[in-house]
């Protein structure tokens, strides 16, 4: 998984409350066991004018130019500004796969469902939950500004504006902790493969017979 540590980039705006994961990546595209391929898809049902299929050339196909992302003010976003409960529905992991397919590396929202929140973390996409008051400020910078960026530092915990001004934010420091070191729960697992190994051989000491090949018993042909 990518660390995060610092990141500057050009914020977005999704003007929406209750974004649900199937706006996010519709189920269509779920049917693929790779990881991999889902930020063409990210948002299709707003982003495309047209009914998106798996296998479909993306490229060919007519944008939504009312659609936020598909504005040339915002293209090369990676900073999304949302709206609350950003994220609901289903529990599906392709909708921080998406994101951070598309190229988004954080998502700042007054909330968010708490599995989406949670598969945010282990999945490199920092997601920043602000006031309402704040976000809606955020909203009209970047309306107001373009090429409006935020700077955002998860050490320090804090975003800063392009005038200079600091919002701090709250981060569990378990989750910080994975993040600004690129591990995801394999990551964190690995960490720990020496003790892996030496509870293995002390295991087999104790048990070889844990160990025996399977013994092949053909039927016999008479």
């Amino acid at each position: 998984m990518e660390a995060f540590t610092t990141h500057e980039g050009l914020v977005a705006p999704l003007d929406r409350e209750n974004v649900d994961t199937d706006l996010i990546i519709p189920k269509q595209f779920l049917k693929s066991i790779q990881r991999t391929g889902f930020g063409p898809n990210l948002f299709d049902e707003l982003r495309y004018l047209d009914h998106g299929e798996p296998g479909m050339d993306n490229s060919k196909r007519p944008l939504n130019p009312e659609f936020v992302l598909n504005q040339p003010r915002y293209q090369g976003a990676t900073v999304l500004l949302a709206r609350q409960n950003f994220g609901c529905g289903s529990s599906r992991e392709h909708a921080p796969w998406a994101l951070t397919q598309y190229g988004f590396r954080a998502i700042i929202a007054p909330s968010f469902a708490d599995i989406f929140f949670n598969n945010s973390f282990k999945n490199g996409l920092l997601p920043i939950i602000l006031s309402e008051l704040e976000v809606a400020r955020l909203f009209d910078e970047v309306r107001a500004f373009n090429g409006y960026k935020l700077r955002i530092d998860l050490g320090e915990q804090r975003i800063i504006t392009p005038e200079g001004r600091a919002i701090g934010f709250d981060v569990d420091e378990f989750r910080k902790y994975c993040l600004l070191n690129g591990f995801d729960d394999i990551g964190l697992t690995l960490r720990q493969s020496d003790k892996i190994r030496a509870y293995e051989a002390e295991r087999l000491a104790r048990q070889p017979w844990l160990d025996a090949q399977p013994i092949n018993i053909a039927p016999q042909r008479g």
